[in-house]
């Protein structure tokens, strides 16, 4: 199966583009704060220096994992729902399910590892930059030298080479999976972590309004909230659209396909989501933050302005991550449905009304995916502002948001429609002879 694995890749790269894509930037994510560890603990760092590249280190470095994990998984669930012929092929042949499984789950690590030993020089400069960054903002003294070690590199490989070989396993196991109950695993993940991003975010009332981590709870709780909603994405997604009402031709088909494909329109729900909420809860919460110090009279601290900084890299990170996980499911799944549009075609169906179908399918998985991750944002950010300054809500406005929401819809919206233009000009006979 590994050499079948091995014969994969080498006759359609292609198909593994988006996971090696995934792999390499999350490890390079992962490797360039990590490599922060490996300069703290070098010879002559201060103790204020190494406190702050140890914290970064850490808070990122959880964030990248998390990241990670659910980029590869998306990418990877995508990957095997396109192979569904190809794996029910080889079951028949005489392939057992767990052949099938050691033969995807070898891919993705190849793949994997591949994305990862790539990311090691732009790794490198990556935290290069980053430490100029605590060096120019006076967190880390001038004096200190960037190192890049064995935790950098460890970390970023195995992290990378784990997350690809558990999603892919999760992936080919539904795939291959005929008969006996389903989702108990899934349902488990979704009830633990929406109860715990309840009780993070409940114990935000335990702290003072002064207290450094007050933040911590707070974002973790929505971060947590964030993960239950997108696993639970595709009942969230049926739900809406057993009330959304069907009108017009483009309507209708956008209805009618968004019901039978909701398992795999979750894969884009799920860093649309995870985006929205990260990147709101993150920027209103250091938004009132700055507020209240402001507010004090009193300057920033270093801890206070290494939080900001933090913050800020985060988000930034959750938003280039985001969005390419949005890109390459959304391009990915748009491209192989050629064959559904020129078969939509041959029944009568213009390309104009295909084009305003996934125009539909575009706005209703923007307007789910801002839902929920308002929801889980809005979940940590009233907490914290209410112990934080006594106030309901930010009062910061709606810009911050605004800006978020235009983020997601652009990249949901130019990403399918110019993927699907690009797949109509294939004649709708070629396409629907093409092998799905």
């Amino acid at each position: 199966m590994f050499a079948l694995a091995m014969r994969s890749i080498r006759q359609r790269p292609g198909r593994f583009a988006a996971t090696l894509l995934s792999a390499f930037l999350g490890a390079a994510i992962i490797m360039a704060f990590n490599s922060m560890h490996d300069t703290a603990g070098a010879k002559g760092v201060d103790s204020t220096s190494a406190e702050t590249l140890s914290t970064s280190a850490g808070v990122v470095g959880g964030y990248g994992t998390l990241l990670v994990f659910f980029a590869v998984a998306s990418t990877l669930t995508v990957n095997v729902r396109q192979r569904s012929a190809e794996i029910e092929l080889l079951r028949c042949s005489g392939a057992t399910p767990a052949q099938i499984k050691r033969m995807v789950v070898g891919e993705s690590v190849a793949v994997a590892l591949v994305g990862a030993l790539l990311a090691i020089g732009p790794a490198m400069l990556g935290g290069r930059l980053l430490l100029d960054l605590f060096k120019d903002s006076g967190q880390v003294a001038e004096s200190v030298d960037y190192s890049f070690g064995n935790v950098a590199l460890l970390s970023g490989i195995d992290i990378t080479v784990l997350a690809a070989a558990g999603a892919a396993f999760l992936a080919v196991r539904r795939a291959t999976r005929k008969t006996g109950p389903r989702g108990r695993g899934r349902n488990f993940f979704v009830r633990a972590a929406l109860v715990l991003g309840a009780l993070s975010v409940c114990s935000t009332f335990a702290f003072s309004s002064t207290d450094a981590a007050l933040m911590a709870p707070a974002a973790y709780g929505a971060i947590l909230l964030a993960v239950g909603f997108a696993l639970l994405s595709p009942k969230l997604l049926r739900a809406l659209l057993d009330r959304l009402p069907a009108t017009g031709p483009s309507g209708y088909l956008a209805v009618r396909t968004m019901r039978e494909r909701a398992a795999q329109l979750s894969g884009v729900l799920m860093p649309l989501i995870l985006f929205t909420a990260m990147a709101t809860a993150t920027l209103y919460m250091q938004a009132v933050e700055n507020d209240a110090i402001n507010a004090s009279g009193v300057p920033k601290s270093i801890d206070a302005k290494n939080l900001e900084t933090l913050n800020l890299v985060v988000v930034g990170i959750i938003v280039v991550f985001s969005c390419i996980m949005l890109i390459n499911s959304l391009y990915a799944a748009t491209t192989y449905r050629r064959r559904e549009f020129g078969q939509q075609r041959l029944a009568g169906a213009t390309p104009g009304q295909v084009l305003g179908m996934i125009g539909i399918e575009s706005l209703v998985l923007t307007v789910t995916g801002v839902f929920f991750g308002t929801a889980a944002g809005l979940a940590g950010i009233i907490p914290f502002t209410m112990v934080r300054t006594d106030a309901v809500l930010p009062e910061g406005g709606l810009g911050i948001w605004f800006g978020i929401v235009g983020v997601a819809a652009a990249a949901v919206l130019v990403t399918s429609l110019t993927t699907a233009r690009r797949a109509l000009r294939t004649p709708a006979v070629g396409a629907v002879s093409l092998v799905a």
